[in-house]
């Protein structure tokens, strides 16, 4: 009997403007030079990762999320009951896929193979979520946080594949139940009902931490004392040292990812390809340059500098950012400088950008002491070159 196709009835309103990394399931990136333009992403335009086809279409009036797990009392929740039994709250959050900036690692000198779709600087957005914490659902389930057996929070989403395996990741209670951690089971992003692809009905929101445990159309909650046991939490998502490859790796060896480390790209003048700037006689030049920064833990952004001689000197950026409290700093910042280029210089020019967060976390400049085989967690100094000519 032939198995029918799981891709037939995906999404068909998924903007033309997105540059697509895979068609089946569909993954897709922000056009780079639209991403500082606003500190909210359009939703139209908001990068989409799937890792399994979009579930067929679930129904408002028969979705029903289940609780349960370890010491918690089992129940059915619609989204009705969700949105009439708990407190909503609104965030401002930027969610990032974990191989963002994978592409920069596999140009890096290293011989060995990355595996991976081949994200630029795109696969990242900021959006305003609406929803109700995770924390009180889990409160109102009976959790008890001093239970030392209940460590994860699991999830597992409504997608699933050919063979009925579905989509899952979890999180640490700790974060879970943190009051100032802010954990949604989200149901509005920028002020409208989640899309197909962003995770219709419901979602996880998870800030500050890899977007891949922000389970999208969620079909469970479940406490647990160890973490999922889902491929994508056991066996992907983790990050190795640069002498571990293909053949000798061990899955079991390193911790799944979380809280993610600080990074920011260049999206103007746009990365890849070099500019040509011409002096014209003007002795006194300079070029606008744009961006974005964030990190994750709710790390705020405190500072980008922007250099031309390959940091040996340095510029500060204008920011531009969302207020947030110190430790809930779930949004990035967009910046913007006017890079000075030196007085008499002609030809190439590397224009290199480097960010800090409150905890004074950086960026690393190069690629070869952040390898890893998965290509995860990019984050050495973005660049762009120019060449200057008179």
């Amino acid at each position: 009997m032939p198995v029918k196709n799981p891709y037939v009835d995906q999404p068909t309103d998924r903007h033309p403007s997105l540059g697509v990394r895979s068609k089946e399931p569909l993954n897709a990136e922000t056009p780079l030079e639209l991403l500082a333009e606003s500190l909210l992403t359009p939703n139209e335009i908001f990068y989409i990762r799937n890792h399994l086809p979009v579930p067929m279409r679930l129904s408002d009036d028969t979705y029903t999320l289940r609780v349960g797990g370890d010491g918690l009392k089992s129940r059915r929740l619609s989204l009705g009951d969700l949105k009439k039994r708990f407190k909503q709250h609104t965030i401002v959050a930027t969610i990032q896929c974990t191989g963002n900036r994978r592409k920069d690692l596999m140009d890096s000198p290293s011989p060995k193979e990355i595996k991976g779709l081949k994200w630029e600087g795109s696969a990242i957005g900021t959006a305003t979520w609406t929803g109700v914490l995770l924390r009180d659902v889990l409160i109102a389930a009976g959790i008890d946080e001093s239970d030392p057996n209940i460590r994860h929070i699991r999830f597992e989403g409504h997608d699933e594949d050919i063979t009925g395996s579905t989509y899952g990741a979890s999180i640490p209670v700790s974060k879970a139940m943190d009051p100032r951690g802010d954990v949604l089971l989200a149901f509005e992003m920028n002020g409208k009902e989640l899309s197909r692809d962003h995770g219709y009905p419901l979602r996880v929101l998870v800030p500050g931490v890899a977007a891949c445990r922000s389970v999208k159309w969620l079909k469970s909650i479940e406490a647990h004392a160890e973490e999922s046991e889902s491929f994508w939490q056991q066996n992907d998502y983790k990050s190795f040292s640069p002498n571990v490859d293909w053949d000798n790796v061990d899955w079991t060896s390193s911790p799944a990812i979380q809280n993610m480390p600080v990074t920011s790209a260049i999206t103007e003048p746009a990365p890849g390809r070099t500019h040509a700037v011409k002096r014209d006689g003007d002795d006194h030049l300079t070029v606008t340059v744009k961006g974005y920064a964030w990190s994750g833990g709710g790390n705020g952004i405190v500072r980008v500098d922007v250099s031309v001689d390959g940091g040996t000197t340095w510029q500060d950026a204008t920011l531009k950012k969302i207020d947030q409290q110190p430790g809930r700093g779930w949004a990035w910042a967009l910046w913007e400088c006017e890079v000075e280029i030196p007085k008499g210089h002609t030809g190439p020019i590397d224009v290199v950008a480097k960010a800090m967060d409150e905890s004074c976390n950086t960026q690393p400049e190069r690629a070869e002491g952040i390898w890893n085989l998965r290509g995860v967690c990019c984050n050495t100094w973005p660049r762009i070159r120019l060449e200057i000519s008179d």
